[in-house]
């Protein structure tokens, strides 16, 4: 087991987010989290990275609980985050911004080989390396956020919303390198709002509303249940 949360409750103030939510992600796995507006999903991806804390239950990574382990301790470990709306820095260069994700390592050597492998894989950054992040496009910046995360050497990826904000054709794209990512050992987490295309390429997903998991299962069982066919797949 790669990632659990158990029993997780989270509260803003007197307001709780997520309510008594438990769900587990096996190693090798695409996992989906989905639901509507305010359903809980960027709470979750927050409490997952570390920079929300539950006010009770318990995350577990790989055996061990990590509830009370900060970000940078997290992404040490082995967990990275391509954040929603990419929050790159716009003002540093592509290259300064993939060495951004390297900040907890120190095998320099490494990390150049990381830096020379992210390029490899999306070619559009070795094009754009001194270009700053802030002149890119949105697909472009898409690239440069998840070549980021990779440059932690995460064994867990988390990305929130990725499709957010991208052409359809970008959409595409950018699902099929996530499920190119997971052919290399890589188990991912996605939150996302487009449940089709989401459950197209999970093996599960859970489905949250007001904070509650109300659905879960097999990406094939959710995409049949009539109850997920009516509110998230337009049927």
């Amino acid at each position: 087991m790669v990632l659990r949360l158990q029993d997780v409750e989270v509260r803003y103030g007197p307001v709780a987010a997520l309510r008594e939510v438990s769900m587990e992600i096996r190693r090798g796995e695409i996992v989906c989290l989905l639901g509507g507006n305010a359903s809980g999903k960027s709470t979750t991806m927050k409490t997952v990275i570390g920079s929300l804390r539950p006010s009770q239950g318990t995350v577990f990574y790989e055996g061990l609980d990590i509830t009370n382990w900060n970000t940078s301790r997290r992404v040490g470990s082995g967990i990275a985050i391509v954040p929603e709306a990419r929050r790159i820095f716009p003002r540093l260069t592509v290259r300064e911004n993939l060495m951004m994700g390297a900040f907890t390592r120190r095998d320099r050597t490494e990390i150049d080989e990381d830096l020379d492998r992210v390029m490899q894989m999306f070619p559009r950054l070795r094009e754009r390396s001194t270009q700053r992040g802030g002149t890119m496009s949105g697909g472009e910046q898409q690239m440069l956020a998840m070549a980021r995360a990779l440059m932690s050497r995460p064994r867990f990826l988390c990305m929130d919303e990725p499709s957010m904000g991208l052409a359809p054709v970008l959409v595409e794209q950018q699902f099929e390198t996530i499920q190119q990512l997971n052919q290399t050992g890589i188990t991912i987490f996605v939150v996302e709002q487009n449940a089709a295309m989401a459950l197209a390429i999970a093996n599960r997903g859970y489905v949250l509303q007001s904070g509650r998991v109300v659905l879960q299962g097999t990406a094939d069982s959710l995409l049949q249940n009539p109850q997920m066919q009516r509110a998230y797949l337009g049927m």
